[in-house]
């Protein structure tokens, strides 16, 4: 569980810092882009739903590429999965040098990638970036409680992802407020302590 509250701060950090500096757009937050894009598309302004649009297609291909390489090392899954996704936010750390335009992207294609670090049988058990789902989950668990069919500590764990993510996210805005484009290092340092953290091999049990 900490392990996904720590990354559930990071994608929020990185979304904020995204929103504030590149111009309103989500990074992992695609329900908002979907929006945006069809809405720029209603109203003709096709620049606007390019860029919405593109993330999307970034974000999808961030998730299938972490699908790929989650089968491919199967020992080390979650690890892979998350070095893919610290090789995409250092890739937009460089290009706030070097390819602005690519930024975007990258860092969308990082928060798709997130979302496969906790999987089971190809499936995602725990959503990192798209807190929608979690709340409905969150509201539904809460409403269970009430009713005396438990699920109070169900609700608490959504609970716990949300305010991560909102923690992570005032981080971001404060970050890029005060160092601008330097915050993504944080950010990817942050991925890479914790690919570290998952590569560590699980600690033997007693006999």
């Amino acid at each position: 569980m900490l392990a996904a509250l720590v990354l559930a701060a990071l994608a929020g950090f990185v979304d904020a810092y995204a929103f504030v500096r590149l111009g309103g757009f989500f990074v992992s937050f695609m329900s908002g882009n979907t929006t945006q894009g069809a809405a720029a598309l209603g109203t003709g302004d096709w620049n606007t739903a390019r860029i919405a649009l593109t993330l999307v297609m970034a974000f999808v291909a961030g998730v299938m590429l972490a699908a790929i390489v989650a089968r491919a090392v199967t020992a080390r899954a979650m690890a892979a999965v998350m070095a893919l996704a610290t090789l995409l936010l250092g890739a937009g750390a460089v290009s706030t040098l070097l390819s602005p335009a690519m930024v975007l992207p990258l860092l969308a294609g990082a928060m798709g990638a997130i979302n496969g670090v906790f999987t089971r049988d190809g499936e995602v058990t725990i959503g990192i970036t798209y807190f929608t789902g979690n709340l409905v989950r969150m509201g539904q668990s809460l409403a269970a409680a009430l009713m005396g069919e438990g699920g109070g500590w169900v609700a608490l764990r959504y609970l716990l992802l949300w305010l991560a993510f909102v923690g992570g996210a005032m981080g971001g805005a404060t970050a890029e407020h005060a160092i601008g484009d330097q915050a993504l290092w944080y950010a990817a340092l942050a991925s890479g302590w914790m690919t570290l953290l998952l590569a560590r091999p699980a600690p033997a049990r007693a006999a």
